[in-house]
């Protein structure tokens, strides 16, 4: 799972590093339009992970049926909102972009960026819910296959369409939003060939797309509902941390625009373990082996100091090399330097915190909790903290970048105490006589 989420953030890298080679102001274009599917990635992911909370405990029960209509029940819901996430791309891109940034040109890029990238949303939706219920079933394979082949498409796409190879006319960062759209469009096909010849267990069936359970729908929503408020919510968090330093000059977007990257990277790891926690714990939860769901949380626990570590160690190894090959100004080297050295103590207690938040407690259907901590440590002290350095005390960008980046390190002796307590410890799926005759259309 830790490959896959490489693998995805790949197709992000690989724009920012070409786009890199055109120069800054299409480089900060893109980051910022990109914002915006960022958000929205948010919504999925919330769906998403209520939607595998669900399925790993129900597989671990053997429950197919329940499973399948958990499928379409996602996909309904993803479906609805990306086409709302694609209108507003359509229709506004230029007020999104200068919620990141008032300098025209970088809005005037990201627009451009914006127009065609919108139009692979809700065939991202679709995808990611597919291949997250594979994963919750331990079809893991799959989904590395459709993210590898998505990223060498993207990669191959990208050279041709920005600097013009082949004989295809130089289109600079509309090339990259078309390679990111038609490698997004190769997902989907690919998911649908592997639902179509190969995946014979778990089916997606039209008729529960339109009639929609109504307890399992509560179910769903009982703990969907406090993930999508906690992405949101720490995606938002995100975004004005971004759209503060984007208040603060193109060298710090342009800085902000790799280092982001760099968080995402470092967040692979995480999201991983996390992912594996989740399902492999609400497996074993399902089945009610709560004596072996202590043991292995406690693996996963170590193991993520470890993994967090060993990526820690990977972004300072690596900064040398990413700022050689950028053509970046002297000031925004100087930027993006301190933010490399950031992201790495970063990358320990994120992986730690993104542990046991979205893989251990959320296995168990304990989401309110990384809801509430998540909300307080950021809105109440990391992004209070740089908001009120940069625009009152006008401090230096690596000063307002250390504050923006703290919430995780508050989180750990809060989330510690709730693992300690084992209270997320629980079964939550239903007989299946409970969800018979309570269709809705």
């Amino acid at each position: 799972m830790a490959m896959q989420n490489l693998i995805n953030t790949g197709v992000s890298a690989c724009d920012v590093f070409m786009l890199g080679k055109v120069g800054e102001t299409a480089l900060s274009g893109a980051s910022l339009a990109r914002q915006v599917q960022y958000i929205m990635s948010l919504f999925l992911f919330g769906l998403t992970s209520g939607a595998t909370i669900l399925t790993a405990q129900y597989w671990g029960k053997g429950d197919t049926k329940t499973i399948e209509r958990i499928l379409a029940m996602g996909m309904r819901l993803a479906v609805t909102v990306t086409l709302v996430f694609t209108l507003a791309s359509l229709l506004i891109p230029e007020s999104l972009i200068r919620i990141f940034t008032n300098e025209t040109e970088v809005v005037r890029q990201g627009t451009k960026y914006l127009r065609i990238v919108a139009f692979s949303y809700t065939v991202t939706g679709m995808t990611q819910v597919y291949l997250y219920i594979m994963r919750s079933v331990e079809r893991i394979q799959v989904a590395t296959f459709v993210y590898l082949s998505s990223l060498i498409c993207n990669i191959i796409l990208n050279a041709i369409f920005i600097f013009g190879m082949f004989g295809c006319p130089v289109i600079g960062i509309q090339g990259a939003a078309l390679a990111t759209l038609l490698a997004r469009i190769l997902e989907l096909i690919l998911v649908i060939g592997y639902a179509k010849l190969f995946n014979r267990e778990i089916l997606f069936r039209m008729t529960y797309l339109i009639h929609i359970d109504r307890r399992l729908l509560k179910d769903f929503l009982m703990y969907a509902i406090p993930v999508i408020l906690n992405e949101v919510l720490w995606g938002a968090a995100n975004s004005a941390s971004t759209a503060i330093l984007g208040h603060m000059g193109s060298a710090a977007v342009a800085a902000n625009s790799v280092a982001q990257v760099t968080k995402e990277m470092s967040m692979v790891v995480g999201f991983g373990i996390s992912n594996a926690a989740a399902i492999y714990l609400g497996k074993i939860l399902g089945e009610k082996k709560y004596k072996h769901a202590r043991v292995y949380a406690d693996r996963f626990v170590k193991l993520s100091i470890l993994l967090g570590i060993c990526s820690a160690v990977i972004i300072l190894l690596s900064s040398r090399m990413i700022l050689s090959v950028l053509n970046m100004s002297p000031l925004t080297k100087d930027y993006l330097r301190c933010m490399m050295f950031v992201m790495a103590y970063y990358a320990v207690a994120q992986t730690f915190d993104e542990t046991l938040i979205v893989g251990i407690f959320r296995s168990g259907g304990d989401t309110r909790f990384g809801l509430i901590v998540d909300t307080v440590s950021m809105w109440g002290f990391s992004l209070l903290l740089g908001a009120t350095a940069a625009i009152i005390f006008h401090f230096s960008v690596p000063v307002v970048y250390v504050l923006l980046m703290s919430d995780e390190l508050i989180k750990i002796p809060i989330i510690w105490k709730r693992y300690r307590s084992f209270c997320w410890m629980k079964n939550i799926t239903r007989e299946r006589g409970s969800e018979e005759n309570t269709s809705m259309p």
